[in-house]
């Protein structure tokens, strides 16, 4: 089918036009010259043969929803909205390249750029859902470069609020990246349908192609989405892709969302897991925190990572009493008696601190030891089974900031590590389905629960 030409670009006061971008179902993308301050910017524009009420309350939408959220390192910069003299709206954003979409197509991406991509892309959208807001539309071309590499997630066209979500209809999805409830029409999004699509982009940059197009076959759309509903995704195909990767999306891709990630931020987690496991420096999440006004950057940064807990440093910065100097009498050649209470409190007050530090040395000692001791135990874990799907959870033993339950099946599958007391397992009538849980610290194990099973009916 012949791609249609791209409109006029329209004439905006403050704007030079240099040439077309690209071209998009309802708006064109231009590269236009600012003024000033004096840049290259992209503009994009929307059709006037597809401007009425409801696009225009749409691009409203998009512009007031990338302004609110294009704070973030990782979403695309809105400078300015507005409506052209012909009556089309326009967007004018940070010029970006789209050489991304084409290149996990063209060659192989490294898995260490791809960690670092997908941990920046999940942590925008991470960010826009504690806004309240979906995107609706995660896919690789979807994802933008900086001019310093950074990658940015753009393309809010038709993203919606979480409440409303529910009453939309979709205007436009893109195939190879919905999850299965949205192209069967149980919903118009959700986050867990935004976990598989956030997914499914990532697995597309390892592997080349989308999860479930098949090479030498056909890969219409309807063979796409007969795939999509009924199967799980292949392997990416590639040896230096760790099996934890490969199990970490396959878990995100479930067909059913229970079976999926709690969050876009727990599957982020065991991603910069797989950067530990790889021996790669973690990459920061950029999710804002509320004390952020009061906290350094390094703290930010520090709090980002996923690493084994550790106590902040305690201040030193009690004041001590300065010690006046001893005023002499000449006729008697004995110290002021102010001056020697001084002295006797200030040695008595160095006593007491000394005694208080070793105290304080044995408590810590104390505690360190008893965290280097025994690793807490998973007791009483408790089966769940609805339909074809048995979900097991436990209490927290009391575990540390940096330690993870680590689950081992009865089928012979990879442990998986997660933070998460609860784990489903998706299985057949009649299946015997066991599970055991160990807490892992620093790459130690402690003792294993006793073994759950469940049968489904």
């Amino acid at each position: 089918m012949a791609r249609r030409l791209p409109s006029d670009p329209p004439a905006l006061p403050g704007f030079s036009h240099v040439h077309v971008l690209g071209s998009g179902g309802f708006a064109d993308v231009f590269l236009y010259e600012q003024n000033m301050p004096r840049r290259q910017v992209a503009v994009k524009v929307m059709l006037s043969e597809v401007v009425n009420d409801q696009v225009r309350q749409m691009f409203q939408a998009e512009a007031n929803l990338m302004a609110q959220l294009s704070a973030h390192p990782s979403i695309l910069t809105v400078y300015q909205a507005s409506v052209s003299s012909d009556g089309r709206p326009y967007l004018v954003m940070e010029l970006c390249s789209s050489t991304l979409s084409q290149r996990y197509r063209a060659e192989r991406l490294p898995v260490p750029e791809v960690l670092r991509i997908a941990i920046k892309i999940g942590s925008a959208i991470e960010t826009a859902h504690r806004a309240g807001v979906l995107h609706r539309d995660i896919k690789p071309s979807n994802i933008l470069t900086t001019a310093y590499g950074h990658p940015v997630l753009s393309d809010f066209g038709i993203a919606a609020t979480l409440t409303e979500s529910e009453n939309l209809e979709a205007v436009g999805m893109s195939i190879p990246w919905s999850a299965p409830e949205v192209l069967m029409d149980e919903t118009a999004g959700t986050i867990e349908s935004e976990l598989w699509s956030y997914a499914a982009t990532v697995y597309s940059l390892l592997a080349g192609r989308s999860p479930f197009e098949v090479p030498g076959e056909s890969n219409k759309s309807t063979d796409l989405m007969a795939r999509i509903t009924r199967a799980k995704p292949r392997s990416t195909g590639r040896s230096d892709v760790p099996e934890s990767l490969e199990r970490a999306l396959n878990r995100a891709m479930s067909r059913k969302p229970e079976s999926r990630h709690g969050s876009v931020l727990e599957l982020v987690h065991e991603l910069q897991s797989v950067e530990s496991e790889l021996a790669l420096s973690q990459t920061p999440i950029e999710v804002a925190m509320d004390d952020w006004a009061i906290a350094t950057v390094a703290e930010l940064e520090d709090r980002t990572r996923v690493r084994p807990g550790q106590a902040l440093p305690t201040s030193s910065a009690q004041r001590r009493k300065r010690r006046r100097p001893a005023a002499i009498d000449d006729s008697f050649g004995s110290f002021d008696n102010e001056a020697g209470d001084d002295k006797i409190v200030a040695w008595v007050g160095v006593v007491i601190a000394a005694l208080i530090a070793v105290l304080g040395a044995t408590v810590t000692f104390t505690q360190l030891q008893s965290r280097s001791g025994e690793l807490p135990t998973v007791s009483d874990i408790n089966a769940t089974v609805s339909g074809e799907v048995v979900e097991f959870s436990w209490a927290d033993p009391g575990i540390d900031a940096g330690d993870f339950y680590q689950i081992t099946t009865a089928d012979g599958q990879p442990p998986v590590q997660q933070r998460e007391p609860s784990f489903v397992v998706d299985a057949e009538s009649g299946e015997n389905v066991c599970i055991s849980v160990i807490v892992t610290r620093d790459g130690k194990l402690g003792p294993s629960s006793a073994q759950k099973c469940a049968v489904l009916p």
